[in-house]
């Protein structure tokens, strides 16, 4: 019998047919839209005449225009306030379900999904967004879409695809303390690069992603899409089916037992040959801090800028962020920090900064902001007493939203200022017009706020 990897256990359960040495008709299970790529296919599919395929397979959300102040009045940004309403329009139209502002679901599209049980492993789930690889955690194909694939799906429920290769990343050993999984995912883009994942689907593996929560896992292949992959996977397990059970769209009783029978067959069959293999060691994985002008441009905390690269893209990224081959990022002076985004806004994310914060206040040249990734974060973090422990310590709470992650809202860095940000992207003007981002872990990010400056935590973890 054929060996297959859990890529394509799920790709070949999901083909409808196939062109003669061409690409796939593939079916998606999901469909995820918000407010910013979903108005054009839209309009497409009326310009052409052409019904929605299956409305009951869609799953819309405000995320990434949404102010995160005062949501209960009415959006000043003009721009912002049109597209929101465009699509509660066109949700009400054509019969989406639809999280809008003010609902308790609202949040980020990548984050509503799995807490309400709607990413499910073994799916194929797609979005107008970048970071769908997210839900890759569940041991599902999921990945982001362009405006007229999102039309495609519309229209078809399914997507003109080339399967794309496969590779395993596998880490073994265990993490040193103070290492989170965001530290893993930055550590391994470093090593790999920003290209060494285009044209393939990842599939992570060893004890390092065994041991992680669903938490982790996520953010983990959140950032596939930062090495260049199409998506990054996580197979199955006790975790993920513990996660899943008792969530408000998770399949319940008898359903849910045969459910995680399937789910249980979908791992990758011993012996089966992926196109691409990587192994990294756990106990050589540190805090991690960006640099540069991608995520790849990483470092361990204790580490210093290297001084051997002499591209021209390297030279400009580090004149960009206003640094030195050679220097070291400890005790840099930090105005800004963001914890929040698709990548670190769940509550196991939140804990970890109350954690540290706790009874501690905030530097005074900081501005610390802490964004939940949706109303049912945003109820966590009351539920569990962090608002009182964010407040003491001088932190700002907003509400659920895509926020500073891009400057697509009111919450932007000022230009020539630093931001440590627990998000996905650090290109030139991500954050605002000549904001300079640098990437890390909500613990380096506390810590930071804390400091006034980046502080290597590795120093505080004994």
């Amino acid at each position: 019998m054929e060996k297959k990897t859990l890529f394509d256990k799920v790709w070949d359960s999901h083909v409808v047919t196939t062109v003669p040495n061409g690409p796939h008709v593939l079916y998606i299970d999901k469909h995820l839209i918000h407010e910013v790529t979903s108005p054009q296919a839209f309009d497409e599919l009326q310009q052409r005449n052409i019904p929605l395929f299956r409305p009951d397979q869609i799953v819309a959300t405000a995320d990434h225009n949404v102010p995160t102040q005062d949501q209960h009045l009415p959006i000043k940004d003009a721009l912002s306030k049109n597209q929101v309403e465009q699509l509660t329009k066109n949700c009400e139209k054509h019969g989406v379900t639809l999280y809008g502002l003010g609902h308790p679901y609202q949040g980020i599209v990548h984050v509503i999904a799995p807490e309400l049980g709607i990413t499910q492993p073994g799916m194929t789930m797609v979005c107008g967004d970048s970071h769908t690889s997210t839900h890759g955690a569940f041991g599902t194909i999921a990945f982001g879409i362009g405006t007229s694939q999102v039309a495609q799906v519309f229209a078809s429920q399914c997507l003109l695809l080339s399967k794309p290769k496969s590779m395993r990343i596998t880490v073994n050993g265990s993490l040193k303390k103070g290492v989170l999984p965001k530290d893993v995912i930055l550590y391994i883009i470093s090593k790999l690069g920003t290209n060494s994942g285009t044209g393939y689907f990842c599939e992570y593996a060893g004890d390092v992603f065994k041991n992680m929560s669903m938490e982790g896992r996520m953010t983990v292949c959140n950032m596939s899409i930062e090495m260049g992959a199409r998506g990054g996977m996580i197979a199955p397990d006790e975790t993920t089916f513990a996660y899943i059970k008792d969530r408000e769209f998770a399949p319940k009783g008898a359903d849910f037992e045969s459910k995680v029978a399937y789910w249980k067959t979908l791992p990758t069959d011993e012996g089966a040959v992926f196109d691409k293999e990587y192994e990294f060691d756990a106990a050589d994985i540190l805090p991690m801090v960006t640099y540069g002008t991608n995520p790849g441009m990483g470092i361990k905390i204790n580490d210093t800028i290297p001084d051997n690269i002499g591209d021209a893209s390297f030279e400009k990224a580090l004149d960009y962020m206003g640094f030195e081959k050679g220097e070291s990022l400890v005790n840099k002076e930090v105005n800004y920090v963001f914890i929040g985004s698709c990548t670190n806004s769940r509550i196991e994310d939140f804990r970890i900064v109350a954690e540290y914060i706790k009874g501690k206040q905030k530097a005074s040249n900081v501005n610390a902001l802490i964004v939940p990734g949706s109303q049912q974060v945003a109820k966590q973090i009351i539920e569990e007493g962090l608002t009182t422990i964010f407040q003491d310590a001088g932190f700002e709470i907003r509400q659920p939203g895509c926020s500073a992650c891009l400057g697509m809202n009111e919450d932007k860095v000022p230009a020539g200022q630093y931001c440590v940000s627990t998000s996905n992207r650090n290109f030139e003007g991500r954050q605002g017009q000549g904001a300079r981002t640098i990437l890390a872990s909500p613990l380096v990010a506390a810590a930071t706020a804390i400091a006034g400056k980046i502080v290597d935590v590795t120093q505080q973890m004994n």
